[in-house]
């Protein structure tokens, strides 16, 4: 209603109304909006950032109004990102019509409807780089961004994570991705190698030093005179030059490293601030000989102070002047338990003089006596650059450990070091002067003394000191106390423990007064309440455990400078540079530009696995393909043809790229028609990884390639032949899941040109899961199809089709097949007709003149060589009737007693008899019926082979195992000429621990112990061959081998049924090798070349897979109760200990007097070795250190534990045993004699118990050194505990404090210990240099030689070091 003219309102009112009214007008256009919006299609927008590795996989969505402007999306994405707007581009992704490849305008007012957005649907888009250079986050503003920021820069970053309190999009963390972008500080930051943070740390603070970086510009580096690569001065000023103009958010410094002489493994060495700072220091300084800054560091951080001792009664004092870098700052005072409050309190107590009286008088020149005297530090002249080290780190000698001191500690941000200077009037009438380079070791406070006060020039400045009056000097001082005021600029922060933690640095800029935290790679802005909370300690108080509750994050080390306007410089602006500088900034700037075109070209490249299964060797070949996301799949093709190098072997016109699932082998689908499209639009974008891979497929000239699908399955179809009896390779057929198996026949029969009406159709699901496709109407899903599939079909007519499929004739073979693997044999090399003679008839007196004959048919003259296959056949033939001449042989000379080789052969039955007669001579084909042990002796072993076989021990021929000496009769009985025990003597387990009885009263023979054995007689007890009923494939035929493979050696390809038993498959192949299955050894060879002996006979094949190759080697193979014993002779005093003497034989219930009596043939024909028992010694063998010594009565397996490929030393002996009892205790002594500087041979010394005394009177007995002389010391390390002659006399722990041997620290309970002992008495030669070097030489020689370190001593922290050649010393025995 408008009010009349007659009743206006008046014009407060009417203000009021049209007020009303505006509101009511707004809310109504607001609702007309809101229901023309409902109305308004919805565009649907998903956006994937590819500008980080990190947020790759992160997805944005909006969901805006189809009129919405492109120019507001980009609003959106900004905002919903946290990126600025305009520093990003937005790209069509995937899914989307392909011809939209181009950027989306950012300015643009169209809508997105109308910019190609489709409402209702996903509309995928990139957001990318812009120009190459990843987007910029968006600062906040608000006011409490440094309440935030306190909290984000105290401790240590963590590497995961965002960093500060803002929403930020993209993650900062420790990926290379993270460190393209400048800090919004502008600073850069310093990449942590590994653990390099305190370097970093050291680094910013120089970098924000002006004067310190203004004078390394002003250094010019002589590329003439120095490799760069080496030269420190010039990498610091390429790292500061990077640090003020790199763009990136952090820049490496591994080049600093290495000029600094570093590998890679000093990465992973942390040290000390302040150490590296004083290493970094002296560095610069001999690199800066001769130059203008020759000086600099002593100009910019040196002070100098006095150390004096005045004594009480006349005044005299005797004082040096020093000179120090930093000054070190006690936290706690030793034996306290209150720290110091602050750094104030520190300084006053680190010039605080101390008392020498009593016991610790001082000898006063004057008095001509000890007097009561004064001791103390002064300070005389404060550095510009003021550094203060807290020394934060101490030793507990409670716990023996290293520990932190975490109490709080308060620092100024200005300081007033006036307070600190000395005035005092010194006359010089009673002063004495001593040289600033010699060091007084104690005289400070044992807190305070510190090496930082040593000078290495040798300048006597208390000379200087002296020249100038009284007056002089008190005016100097008087004028330098009044701009002693120094202004805080960088802390130095330490997080963590005294084991190890974190560094980093907060620095203030000068230029603007804003203090910053450098963290490695992250720079932030912090304010002076942050530096406050690195002070340490707790806001409560706990008492005197108040440190073990601290924080662990502190500041460590405080560097002031002066506040002097006359000398405070400011950062050298661009234009002021120095040209060299100028030139060395456009050289990085070229560099860093060539940086980001190569990361950028990066980033576009999609990187996917590529296979390939080559045409002509029909091998599954595997690559990466690396191609830009804009190349055409077309030019990818020609890419990965190259990549798999096919140019030789097939056109490119006959191969494409396929999707391809590698796992499942499966085509996933093929690209016809996209030949022109990008690679990025097919793979989906670039991407980290893709769940997929591609596969160059090739075809042939008269082949055509096939359409391949999404949604299609694929069939491999196996056809099986019933009457051959075998299965064919695969036709790869494609299939949908909703058909029908009658549809399926039909597809499968037009691929194969088999009837369908009478196919039987059998999938394989997984490993030897057959099921018999027979609903004709269920669909392939029903039956278990997946993504790829094999099948076998068979089309016959026979009656099989009528049986149950399990007892079935297809079901036999497909059964078969599964199981079936394919191995590679390698014949022995020596002729197997010789090799049986010489097994077989080395014992027999009858006449072998058949073996001759076999031996001449087989072998033959060398021009007609008979064939592998005429081999096999004759020996096989020959095998039967030779071991039945020697069954006859035998029973002709009444033995009662066989040799186990006769009773080996008295059973074996030529496999030849059961081949079919069909089979071809190439194809020599045996199928034997094998029957298998009863199952409650069929045991699983531990494993199928033994460990690694040395490689000295695998020889052809086992000769000593194989002569006539040595018969398994005298093995395999215990009561076959017994050892008897002495009277009075237990037997005693031999362990580690040498001393505890084990098995007591255990008295087993081999019959009753034979399930633990660790290998498996061939035959049973009552002397048959072990077979059972079931059929056991085995298919052997000749096989050429590649080159390499061993010149003259033959192999075989086997096909063989891996349920098979290890001893079935050796009978099967006695044919083939010519000698009985007992007399060879079946090696299993892997892929790095090592072989292993299988020796579990009731083990089947299962653990071998196709293409295994195996070698057969001649020679005995182990019965039950057997182990292979490898022999090695222990030399004590040669450079090579330990020497590979022979393989034996030694059984479970044998004592160690048969053992030996058993070696002594062996070792006299293998290795020219004449002994006899009492000549030699067994022992316990670890690694190269010898143990235990075995005494004759031992019992092996009863009283020494032996296992599988055992090793033991043999020591021949000089005299006769002096190890009779296990409490007898032996040790290896060597003497070392100071004096002479050289070590004597080693002897031993047989104790009757572990006491000390005994063990020095025995080394007095054969030294002639007094008992009370004697001092002795543990070898360390491996046999011989090599150490060096000029670090064995500080090194070892000499006398030790200890009654008996068998404590801590020496713990020698076992024999085999090294001792080395000396003569107190004798001195250690003095040396000069030159005889020195010359002894560190030959040392280093004799030890690299042996193989052993220069010190077995315990890991100690590595010394920081910095090599001025850019390399260290390679020299063992400096380090």
């Amino acid at each position: 209603m408008v009010p009349s003219e007659e009743n206006q309102l008046v014009p407060k009112e009417d203000m009021l109304w049209r007020c009303r009214q505006s509101i009511f007008d707004e809310m109504k256009k607001k609702f007309s909006q809101i229901e023309s919006a409902a109305d308004e299609p919805r565009v649907l927008c998903i956006i994937q950032d590819t500008t980080n590795s990190k947020t790759v996989n992160e997805r944005i969505t909006l969901n805006l109004p189809a009129s919405t402007p492109v120019k507001r999306l980009f609003e959106d994405v900004a905002s919903k990102v946290g990126y600025v707007n305009g520093t990003f581009d937005l790209i069509w992704g995937n899914g989307v019509n392909v011809a939209h490849t181009t950027l989306l305008n950012q300015s643009s007012d169209k809508s997105v409807v109308d910019s190609g957005f489709e409402p209702g649907k996903k509309n995928f888009l990139h957001l990318t780089d812009k120009d190459g250079e990843q987007p910029q986050i968006v600062l906040e503003e608000s006011s409490g961004e440094h309440d935030c920021n306190q909290d984000r820069f105290i401790g240590p970053l963590p590497r995961e994570g965002s960093v500060g309190c803002s929403n930020d999009y993209v993650s900062q963390n420790y990926s290379y991705s993270s460190i393209l972008n400048k800090s919004e500080t502008g600073y850069v930051g310093l990449v942590n190698q590994a653990m390099t943070c305190y370097l970093n740390s050291l680094l910013q603070t120089l970098f924000m030093t002006p004067e310190f970086r203004n004078a390394l510009y002003r250094w010019e580096f002589e590329e003439s005179e120095e490799d760069p690569v080496t030269s420190i001065p010039f990498q610091l000023q390429r790292l500061f030059v990077l640090l003020q103009t790199s763009k990136k958010r952090a820049i490496e410094t591994t080049d600093v490293t290495r000029s600094f002489g570093w590998d890679s493994s000093e990465a992973w060495q942390q040290h000390d601030v302040q150490e590296l700072c004083r290493v970094m220091f002296d560095a610069l300084e001999q690199k800066w000989k001769q130059t203008e800054q020759a000086d600099l560091i002593n100009q910019l951080y040196q002070g100098k102070l006095k150390d004096y001792v005045r004594c009480l009664e006349c005044g005299y004092e005797s004082w040096r002047i020093d000179t120090y870098l930093d000054i070190p700052l006690v936290i706690r005072p030793y034996g306290s338990s209150q720290a110091f409050a602050s750094v104030e309190e520190a300084l006053h107590a680190f010039i605080q003089p101390e008392i020498l009286d009593g016991p610790n008088q001082y000898f006063c020149e004057r008095c001509k006596k000890k007097c009561d005297a004064r001791k103390g530090l002064r300070f005389l002249h404060f550095p510009y650059l003021l550094t203060l080290q807290l020394k934060r780190f101490d030793f507990d000698y409670t716990t023996m450990h290293r520990i932190k001191l975490n109490d709080r500690m308060t620092f100024p941000e200005e300081l007033d070091m006036a307070s600190f200077i000395d005035i005092e009037d010194e006359s010089p009438q009673t002063e004495s002067c001593t040289d600033s380079g010699a060091e007084n070791e104690g005289s400070c406070h044992s807190d305070q003394t510190s090496n930082d006060f040593s000078n290495d020039d040798g300048v006597d400045e208390g000379i200087c000191l002296e020249s100038n009056s009284a007056a002089e000097r008190i005016s100097k001082v008087g004028n330098e106390k009044n701009s002693l005021l120094y202004e805080l600029f960088s802390v130095m922060v330490h997080s963590g423990s005294a084991a190890g933690g974190h560094y980093y640095a907060c620095v203030k800029s000068f230029n603007d007064d804003q203090w910053y935290s450098f963290n490695d790679q992250h720079v932030s802005r912090i304010t002076h309440e942050d530096i406050k909370k690195t002070y340490g300690g707790t806001s409560g108080s706990r008492g005197y455990y108040s440190s073990a509750f601290a924080s662990s994050t502190n500041a460590y080390m405080l560097i002031y400078r002066l506040k002097d306007p006359t000398r405070n410089a400011k950062f050298l602006e661009v234009d002021d540079y120095p040209d060299h500088i100028k030139r060395l900034v456009q050289k990085e700037k070229e560099l860093e530009e060539q940086e980001k075109r190569q990361r950028e070209i990066e980033r576009n490249t999609c990187k996917i696995k590529l296979f390939c299964m080559h045409p002509v060797k029909q091998i599954m070949m595997e690559n990466k393909l690396e191609v830009h996301k804009d190349k055409t799949l077309k030019e990818a093709v020609e890419i990965a043809y190259k990549i798999m190098d096919l140019e030789e072997a097939i056109p490119l016109d006959f191969c494409r790229l396929v999707k391809y699932d590698e796992f499942h082998d499966y085509l996933e689908r093929s690209y016809e028609g996209e030949e022109d499209t990008p690679m990025g639009i097919l793979l989906g974008g670039v991407k980290s990884t893709y769940m997929f891979d591609l596969l160059l497929e090739t075809r042939r000239p008269e082949q055509a390639f096939q359409c391949y699908k999404p949604g299609e399955v694929m069939v491999k179809v196996h056809v099986v032949d019933l009457k051959q009896e075998t299965v064919a390779p695969p036709v790869s057929v494609r299939a949908y899941l909703n058909q029908t198996v009658t549809e399926f026949k039909y597809l499968i029969s037009k691929a194969v040109h088999l009837p369908a009406e009478t196919m039987r159709v059998v999938l394989e699901r997984c490993y030897n899961d057959l099921r018999l496709l027979n609903v004709a109407n269920k669909t392939l899903k029903a039956e278990g199809f997946f993504r790829s599939n094999k099948v076998f079909v068979e089309s016959s007519e026979s009656q099989d089709r009528q049986l149950a499929f399990t007892d079935s004739h297809l079901w036999k073979i497909l059964d078969r097949h599964a199981n079936t693997i394919r191995l590679y044999v390698s014949l022995p090399e020596q002729s197997p007709g010789s090799q049986f003679r010489r097994t077989v008839f080395q014992k027999g007196s009858g006449d072998s003149s058949n073996v001759d004959e076999l031996c001449q048919r087989i072998k033959g003259p060398l021009g007609n060589m008979k064939s592998v296959e005429a081999i096999l056949e004759e020996s096989t033939e020959k095998l039967k009737t030779l071991s039945l001449q020697q069954q006859q042989h035998d029973m002709d000379n009444g033995d009662s007693s066989k040799s186990t080789e006769a009773s080996d052969f008295e059973n074996i039955e030529s496999p030849s008899n059961e081949v079919d007669s069909s089979a071809s001579a190439e194809n020599h084909e045996l199928a034997n019926q094998i029957q298998v042990s009863d199952p409650e002796n069929f045991q699983s072993e531990e494993r199928s082979d033994s460990d690694v076989n040395n490689d000295r021990s695998t020889s052809s021929v086992d000769s000593d195992i194989l002569s006539s000496s040595h018969s398994s009769d005298t093995l395999c009985n215990v009561d076959n000429a017994p050892i008897p025990l002495a009277n009075g003597l237990d037997s005693h387990s031999i362990t580690s621990s040498r001393r505890s009885k084990a098995n007591e009263g255990k008295k087993e023979t081999w019959d009753t112990a034979e399930e633990d054995s660790g290998t498996d007689s061939e035959y049973d007890e009552s002397g048959k061959s072990r077979g059972e009923t079931q059929y056991m494939y085995f298919k052997a035929e000749p096989y050429v081998a590649e080159e390499g493979s061993g010149e003259g050696q033959k192999w075989l390809l086997i096909h063989v049924d891996k349920r098979i038993t290890l001893s079935a498959f050796k009978q099967h192949l006695e044919p083939l090798v010519g000698v009985p299955s007992s007399q060879f050894k079946v090696f299993r060879v892997y892929a790095s070349n090592q072989e292993f002996e299988s020796v579990r006979l009731n083990e089947t094949l299962s653990s071998f897979s196709d293409d295994n190759k195996i070698t057969i080697r001649l020679g005995r193979a182990l019965k039950k109760g057997e182990y292979r014993v490898k022999v090695y002779q222990l030399l004590i005093n040669d450079p090579e200990p330990c020497k590979f003497l022979l393989d034996s034989v030694f059984a479970k219930g044998m004592t160690v007097r048969q053992s030996k009596e058993e070696l002594l043939p062996q070792l006299r024909e293998q290795c020219g070795l004449d002994l006899t028992v009492e000549r030699f010694r067994l022992r316990k063998k670890t690694w190269k250190n010898p143990g235990t010594v075995f005494l004759d009565y031992h019992v092996y397996e009863e009283d020494i534990n032996i296992s599988s490929n055992w090793e033991v030393f043999l020591e021949i002996l000089d005299g006769a045993e002096k190890m009779k009892s296990m409490s007898q205790l032996a040790v290896l002594s060597r003497r070392w004699r100071p004096s002479e500087m050289k070590l004597d041979p080693f002897q031993e010394v047989v104790l009757e118990s572990s006491s000390v005394d005994e063990l020095k009177e025995k080394l007095s007995e054969i030294s002639g050194i007094l008992v009370e002389n004697i001092e002795f010391a543990k070898g360390r390390g491996t046999f011989p505990c090599e150490i060096s002659v000029l670090e064995i006399h500080q090194d070892l722990d000499w006398n030790p404090k200890v009654s008996t041997l068998n404590v801590w620290p020496l713990y020698i309970c076992d024999d085999g210990a090294v001792i080395f002992y000396r003569d107190k008495t004798e001195e250690v030669v003095e040396l000069t240099e030159e005889q020195r070097n010359e002894l560190m030489k030959k040392e280093s020689s004799r030890l690299q030689k042996t193989g052993h370190r220069v010190t077995y001593s315990p890991r100690k922290e590595k010394a920081l070091k910095i090599y001025l050649d850019g390399a260290p010393n390679k020299d063992l025995t400096q380090d």
